[in-house]
């Protein structure tokens, strides 16, 4: 576990912060003022430990219910990632195959105060991303989609989502073309965010936790096609699509019910159809009003994985995961957003690549149901992954 001060890879001091979620009239001008980093093996409880930090900065998330407000002297806010891997953890659920990607933790908590002089974005220097090699073949990829139908035919699950693994060595500064990845259409949590020795962009278009109006909101995304006419009329029509994405919507519903007043969760919209790149998502809105006392801690719990990355049940669809998936999630699946006095915006790390010291990770894949086609879903992965790999090798 660490709380000190920034080194390393991400020292950088005088650049804007770019993390997901942060109020865009601050980020020039937002300092560092303190860190966590916590690890699987660290011991404690990743969720409690957020929390705690935290509070002890002055980011009251004590009581969800009851959101504090900004002071002159205090901090603006706090940046939170949370792997896929800790949510898991933290509610005693399987974790999956090591990380691809060690240098990450699994926990961070940013703490940012106001500065007296705005920061300018570094320019790219000497940037070449290599071949990308991935950790399944599409042969793995379909066999494992086919376990999971085995699964789901013995009664074990009844959706499951598979997610692959990719990597490719690199030369010059990853963070320029990570935080290009903010600029990807539909990327509504489009940032970065940089330690020592690691560094992560996020494209993500979906909403895995948010107060909104006094209100926690989810916007589970299940159901993709291409974004063409005849794609969004096959997505509206498809009865695979819509039975699979109803499933996703049931259960955030019930995550939600665990820390929600009673009688207060409601599904707000059903099966939307946006776009994100070049692909049409299915997604809906769950919110609830947060029960009197709800802290930090107990939400992450509640919502972490995210439903749209897991299956259902979750706690069955994370040992499929667990048992099929060659490398572990890393940067993706996991959470990543802002925390401030007075909001909490997290998204879901899909469409998300991190880089260590010499190569950049991406992670990809779908959810399986009994109707699902192996080849279908070896191309839907990769259809998501092609925008986020063509723009990380931009110069």
């Amino acid at each position: 576990m660490r709380r000190n001060g920034p080194d390393g890879l991400e020292a950088l001091p005088h650049v804007p912060v770019a993390v997901p979620g942060a109020p865009p009239g601050c980020r020039s001008r937002l300092v560092e003022t303190a860190r966590l980093q916590w690890r699987l093996g660290d011991g404690g409880d990743p969720t409690d430990l957020a929390q705690r930090f935290l509070t002890a900065y002055g980011v009251d998330v004590d009581d969800l219910s009851r959101p504090g407000r900004h002071t002159a002297d205090g901090p603006c806010g706090a940046a939170l990632f949370l792997s896929a891997a800790a949510g898991a953890y933290a509610v005693g659920a399987p974790t999956g195959a090591p990380t691809p990607l060690p240098a990450l933790p699994d926990l961070v908590v940013v703490v940012y105060h106001h500065g007296d002089r705005p920061h300018r974005p570094p320019s790219p220097t000497g940037w070449r991303l290599g071949d990308w090699r991935d950790s399944w073949t599409p042969d793995a990829h379909a066999t494992a989609v086919e376990s999971v139908r085995a699964a789901i035919a013995r009664g074990d699950v009844y959706q499951v989502n598979l997610v692959g693994h990719a990597a490719a060595d690199y030369t010059g500064d990853p963070r320029p073309a990570l935080r290009r990845l903010a600029a990807l259409p539909g990327a509504r949590y489009g940032g970065a965010l940089t330690g020592p020795g690691w560094a992560l962009g996020c494209a993500s278009p979906e909403t895995l936790v948010a107060t909104e109006h006094g209100r926690l909101v989810t916007r589970p995304i299940k159901g993709t096609r291409a974004a063409t006419a005849a794609g969004r009329r096959d997505l509206l029509a498809s009865a695979k699509e819509r039975a699979e994405h109803i499933m996703i919507v049931d259960l955030e519903r019930n995550d939600l019910a665990r820390v929600a007043r009673t009688g207060s969760v409601r599904v707000d919209e059903l099966f939307a159809v946006r776009r994100w790149c070049d692909l049409w998502q299915a997604e809906s809105t769950v919110s609830a009003a947060p029960a009197d006392g709800l802290g930090l801690a107990d939400l992450l719990r509640a919502v972490c994985p995210g439903g749209s990355v897991t299956g259902a049940p979750k706690h069955a669809a994370l040992a499929e995961v667990a048992a099929r998936e060659p490398v572990g999630r890393g940067a993706g699946m996991g959470a990543l957003g802002w925390v401030g006095p007075d909001r909490l915006d997290l998204g879901l790390t899909i469409r998300t690549a991190a880089a260590d010291a010499h190569r950049l990770h991406l992670w990809a894949g779908g959810g399986i149901t009994w109707d699902s086609d192996p080849a279908a879903e070896v191309a839907e992965a990769a259809a998501k992954a092609a925008p986020v790999r063509a723009l990380l090798a931009a110069g």
